[in-house]
């Protein structure tokens, strides 16, 4: 398979204290990490993508590392997602490609990560922006988890690249009121409750 060429990577980071309500004394922390590489099946159809997977693996390791280190560590992180933009030489199915590398990555990164990592990805021009939705590691029906973080980069992805996101939290919404299961109810059998 063709070798992972990498441009650039970004790396968001945020500490919300509140949304107009009581400032908390410990901030949400929320972040994403973006690789911007070439994609070597911009331009033209082929039929085999499945084995690029295992190439991106190394690099989706790398990125949930940098993500979580920067969010205070894996023991820290609550809730995660991943998500794609391709270049306008692209497909969707492009994008596709990162649903193993990088969900499988922060999962073995955070050790016994139970649910499914959710995950978007679209064709987008320069400066496209994708919102990554985010639930919760062990427990996708913990609701104070259901968000998503907007991503992009003024630069990319050229035609010919793939923008590759992981996004992390450390928490809850910073004014979560919506009831439902609650992070100390969670089971752990299921990945759902």
């Amino acid at each position: 398979m063709p070798d992972v060429i990498l441009r650039k990577t970004v790396l968001l980071l945020e500490e919300i204290l509140h949304e107009g309500g009581p400032p908390r004394g410990t901030p949400a922390r929320r972040g994403a990490v973006m690789a911007v590489i070439h994609n070597p099946f911009a331009g033209g159809y082929v039929e085999d993508l499945q084995p690029f997977m295992e190439d991106l693996k190394p690099l989706g390791l790398r990125m949930a590392r940098k993500l979580a280190d920067a969010l205070g560590g894996p023991d820290r992180i609550e809730g995660y997602g991943k998500g794609a933009i391709v270049g306008s030489e692209g497909e969707t199915e492009h994008g596709a490609l990162w649903h193993v590398p990088g969900g499988y990555a922060m999962r073995e990164l955070l050790g016994d990560a139970k649910a499914i990592v959710p995950s978007t990805k679209k064709v987008g021009g320069l400066g496209a922006r994708l919102d990554v939705p985010v639930t919760h590691i062990n427990a996708s029906y913990v609701r104070g988890h259901f968000d998503a973080i907007e991503v992009g980069c003024n630069d990319a992805p050229r035609a010919d690249e793939l923008a590759l996101i992981l996004v992390m939290t450390t928490g809850a919404r910073i004014h979560n009121r919506m009831g439902g299961l609650e992070v100390k109810d969670i089971k752990g059998e299921d990945g759902l409750r």
